[in-house]
């Protein structure tokens, strides 16, 4: 569910107090942890921490106007989430937060970035702090720009149209050189 909330204190104002005291504490966690670089605001209608433009000025590739998003938390409908895109893509990162995870003897449900959860006990905070701590913004936009091909640039829509009247012309000129030739034939 996305929030239309502008600020994070207005998202969990917005919240029931039982999720409101469960979203904040795996919040100060991820705050206390989180590398100097990523900044926390509203993402996407969630509680985001990203990249900013400041700092890595490209931006999300799929919308260049967003800053780089890095986690998130939200309040969905019948549970409560946390994604991290700095799990997402990185299987010895994702290894090790699985094995770390299995560790604490909580059961771990997990998407591809998102660990779902309907109550703080759930949760492996521990784990949640290592995984935030151990992925500096530095080494996050290193592994991104490696993994991320720059989009094919397209080509301008009057180079596309001289293109095709050019093929039309060709087309066109070797129907006329047969017709000619079928005459003089």
């Amino acid at each position: 569910m996305q929030s239309k909330a502008t600020t994070v204190d207005q998202y969990l104002a917005a919240l029931p107090e039982e999720r409101r005291a469960v979203l904040s504490a795996v919040r100060d966690v991820i705050r206390a942890h989180l590398d100097a670089d990523y900044q926390e605001g509203m993402q996407y209608g969630m509680i985001g921490y990203f990249v900013p433009h400041s700092v890595f000025p490209a931006g999300y590739h799929t919308d260049p106007r967003q800053p780089l998003p890095f986690a998130a938390l939200a309040s969905q409908k019948s549970h409560m989430a946390l994604y991290l895109m700095g799990v997402y893509g990185q299987p010895e990162q994702e290894r090790w937060f699985r094995d770390a995870w299995a560790k604490t003897g909580k059961k771990l449900d997990m998407g591809k970035s998102c660990v779902r959860f309907k109550t703080l006990d759930q949760v492996a905070l521990d784990v949640i702090a290592e995984v935030i701590r151990r992925t500096p913004a530095s080494a996050y936009i290193a592994h991104y720009t490696s993994v991320i091909r720059p989009a094919p640039k397209a080509k301008a829509p009057t180079a596309a149209k001289k293109t095709a009247a050019k093929k039309t012309a060709a087309v066109k000129k070797t129907a006329a050189k047969k017709t000619a030739a079928k005459k003089r034939a």
